[in-house]
């Protein structure tokens, strides 16, 4: 089995780290442009909807098919998955779900365990060996022509949505409502393959260090449940327990009563009592 712990002929290579840097160092035209309330209030609104994308398109339906939904509206969740700067659905879902293979193993792509934080929270996107996209692991989803076009192209929507948070507040709007919004949603998601797996408790004995955290869970609206993530992976609800803050599992509900999605799944009963272990078969079972 290939490991994928950190050494030295690793290096941040990827053209992906030009766009990850030029938007942090963007950040700091604020310096020019000034603070406006409009743009403060446009970077909290994207910052909002892009972790709920995040959680409930690249994470919950494209890496776990957790509910169903149409075709359009699949299309719909992929192309505002992508304003998240998170490179192409097929990519993801195929890297989390080798995570899921592999938890905190050496065939663990971003294990803080294996590799320690600050690759696990970011450097392994950097590496040019994690380019590729393993299509074994996706094959669900590559029958779809239209998500193989929006995998290719999948800074289009990124370099849309910057273009019309300039024409909605001008130069605050796209440092401060783009540029601020980006960088917070990569590293509060980034955090979940780092700090999770470190900082938190473990209701469930998982093969995996993954942490229950309630700080993530709030940043990303419900997310930081991890450790029930991981000993349920299928279910669309991470938040198991009824006070266990998960705003996007609220979110996906609501589209359910419009039929937009459907067949929620959630955690059964034995699994919420820690006396079922789900295992590769299930993750097979997606790809089948």
């Amino acid at each position: 089995m290939k490991s994928y712990r950190q050494d030295r002929s690793d290096g941040i290579v990827s053209p992906y780290s030009v766009t990850f840097f030029l938007i942090h160092l963007s950040c700091f035209g604020v310096l020019w442009t000034g603070l406006t309330s409009e743009a403060l209030v446009l970077g909290l609104a994207l910052y909002v909807l892009r972790i709920f994308a995040i959680g409930a398109g690249y994470h919950r339906y494209f890496a776990h098919r957790a509910f169903r939904t149409s075709r359009f509206f699949q299309f719909g969740l992929a192309v505002l998955s992508l304003t998240s700067a998170q490179r192409g659905i097929l990519w993801w879902a195929a890297k989390h779900r080798r995570h899921h293979l592999h938890a905190d193993t050496d065939a663990d792509l971003h294990s803080p365990v294996q590799s320690g934080f600050l690759y696990a929270h970011v450097g392994w996107v950097f590496v040019s060996r994690n380019d590729a996209t393993d299509y074994e692991l996706v094959r669900d989803l590559a029958r779809y022509k239209e998500l193989l076009w929006l995998d290719r192209h999948s800074y289009l929507p990124l370099a849309a949505l910057a273009v019309l948070t300039w024409l909605i507040a001008g130069w605050p709007g796209l440092i401060i409502g783009f540029c601020w919004s980006t960088v917070a949603v990569w590293h509060v998601t980034f955090s979940i393959n780092s700090l999770a797996h470190l900082i938190g408790r473990r209701r469930y004995v998982t093969p995996d260090q993954s942490r229950n955290n309630w700080l993530l869970a709030l940043l990303t609206m419900g997310e930081g449940w991890h450790n029930n993530h991981h000993a349920y992976q299928a279910s669309a609800r991470q938040g198991f327990r009824w006070w266990e803050y998960d705003p996007t599992y609220y979110m996906l509900c609501i589209l359910s009563w419009f039929g937009l999605v459907w067949d929620l799944r959630v955690p059964p009963e034995k699994v919420m009592r820690g006396k079922h272990q789900l295992g590769r078969q299930a993750l097979n079972k997606i790809v089948d």
